[in-house]
């Protein structure tokens, strides 16, 4: 991705105008820094953008979950604490990890398989942090004129854009300018040198293995001569050199050392990275040699049932679901697996059962959440999902996910008004108000709801239509 952005970067006048849009207002014209609040409203408009129109951003609950609580856990542990963070994955095969404005840290699919330890993993994941609490991005950022910062801001939702143009994007990487602009985008060898510091402090206060941010590190460098110039994307925006690698070794050497087991969540997410949307003959080969060895790994396991679902072998997928069940092993992830076999097996009442137990177990889990709500509607009950939902949208608003999933219980149940100002908190929360505005009007019209609830509906109406009005003039200044 930030390959991506400096491409977007090289190319501004290729990319149409109309993909930067609702951009947020970065502070004074004479401000040299990029203030806090600039800062995280960049960040969570950078993160709609992301969230809702990049292809690439990996939509699973279950991973985004776990990459939560670990990068939780490195916060707390750290100079972050209090501060907002989010986390996500994104679906790209490279070696990369990227932090943004507001704290909003990105992971690639690669770099989550490439990590032999669950600390190696948590390692990279405490630097990047670092980035974000010493505020690295916004002093870089802050440097520019604030023509230069709203450059930046436009371009990192234009690359977004950019992305379905392999042509165009291809095209600015070859440039001969785009050497001297990673250079500007990438981290300076003092802020490397501090986040790299503050990241081993970080990694040892939050209980983990310190080695492994070295050993992930020092593997980047001695793999780095088979790139030749095409080297992981992490390390063209954090230059990687031998006397960092030193630097970290000295620090390390000074502390105790600590033998840290992985998560049993660590080994269930790559497994199930691995095995991808669809599972190919190799993976699964991979997955049935390592579950028949004399003591599998849970994850193996896991993995091999997984990657027969993928491919719809139900039979082989209920097999070894009973040599899972056999572990006593809890986690979510595991319940989450019972559930989808059971869908699988077009059973929603049954698999609605799972989850709703599950849940009992690990009441956190968006995973078995929405999974519950999904089923009971699919079972024919949307007036169990729309009680649970309501609830759960009273504690947590900004879900587009439980908002979707309320629209359809209330088509389900014939709620036209209710469903249409479902749909349009939905839009609303994607940055769509245009739509939102249009399902609102269909709501004042439906001709279902009662005094109260059309009362509310006009009243939001009003809203949206002023938030839809400002988009637009943000929109009309841009060009």
């Amino acid at each position: 991705m930030k390959k991506r952005l400096i491409a977007a970067l090289l190319c501004v006048a290729m990319v149409p105008r109309g993909f930067a849009q609702n951009l947020p207002e970065l502070g004074d014209n004479a401000s040299t820094d990029l203030s806090p609040l600039a800062e995280q409203r960049l960040g969570a408009q950078i993160m709609r953008e992301i969230r809702w129109r990049d292809p690439a951003y990996l939509g699973d609950v279950e991973v985004e979950d776990y990459l939560n609580r670990l990068g939780d856990r490195l916060v707390a542990a750290g100079a972050g604490a209090g501060l907002p963070f989010q986390f996500f994955g994104v679906s790209d095969p490279t070696l990369n990890a990227f932090a943004m404005p507001g704290g909003n840290i990105g992971v690639h699919t690669g770099l989550i398989l490439a990590a032999q330890s669950e600390s190696e993993l948590a390692g990279v994941l405490s630097h990047e942090i670092a980035h974000v609490t010493q505020r690295h991005i916004a002093r870089m950022v802050g440097k520019q004129s604030q023509t230069g910062m709203l450059m930046l801001a436009s371009l990192l939702v234009a690359v977004l854009a950019a992305k379905s143009s392999a042509q165009v994007t291809q095209a600015a990487i070859m440039t001969g300018q785009a050497a001297g602009l990673s250079s500007q985008l990438a981290y300076s060898r003092d802020f490397e040198n501090e986040a790299d510091r503050l990241g081993v402090q970080n990694l040892a206060a939050a209980g983990f293995d310190v080695r492994g941010m070295v050993s992930f590190f020092e593997r980047l460098q001695k793999n780095a001569r088979l790139y030749e110039n095409n080297a992981p994307a992490y390390m063209r925006t954090h230059p990687l050199t031998g006397d960092r690698i030193t630097e970290m070794e000295g620090r390390v050497a000074q502390m105790p050392y600590k033998q840290v087991p992985d998560s049993l969540d660590f080994s269930l997410v790559r497994a199930k990275l691995k095995v991808g949307a669809v599972a190919t003959k190799e993976v699964i080969g991979e997955f049935e040699a390592a579950a028949r060895a004399p003591h599998p790994a849970l994850a193996a396991q896991y993995g091999l049932v997984r990657a027969y679902l993928s491919v719809r072998r139900l039979a082989d997928a209920d097999r070894e679901m009973v040599e899972v069940r056999k572990r006593h092993e809890t986690s979510a992830m595991v319940a989450g697996l019972e559930g989808d076999l059971r869908l699988a097996h077009g059973d929603p009442a049954g698999a609605a059962q799972v989850f709703r137990e599950a849940r009992g177990r690990f009441p956190q889990s968006r995973r078995l959440l929405y999974g519950e709500l999904e089923a009971l509607i699919d079972a024919g009950r949307p007036a169990e999902a729309l009680t649970a939902v309501k609830a759960e949208v009273q504690t947590t608003p900004d879900s587009a996910t439980l908002w979707e999933l309320r629209a359809r219980a209330e088509a389900a149940l014939g709620k036209r008004l209710a469903q249409h100002r479902s749909l349009a908190e939905l839009y609303t929360i994607r940055g769509n108000y245009a739509a939102a505005v249009e399902q609102l009007t269909f709501a004042q019209s439906a001709g279902d709801g009662d005094f109260f609830e059309q009362s509310a509906v006009d009243s939001r109406l009003r809203e949206v239509r002023v938030l839809l009005a400002e988009q637009l003039r943000e929109m009309r200044s841009q060009r």
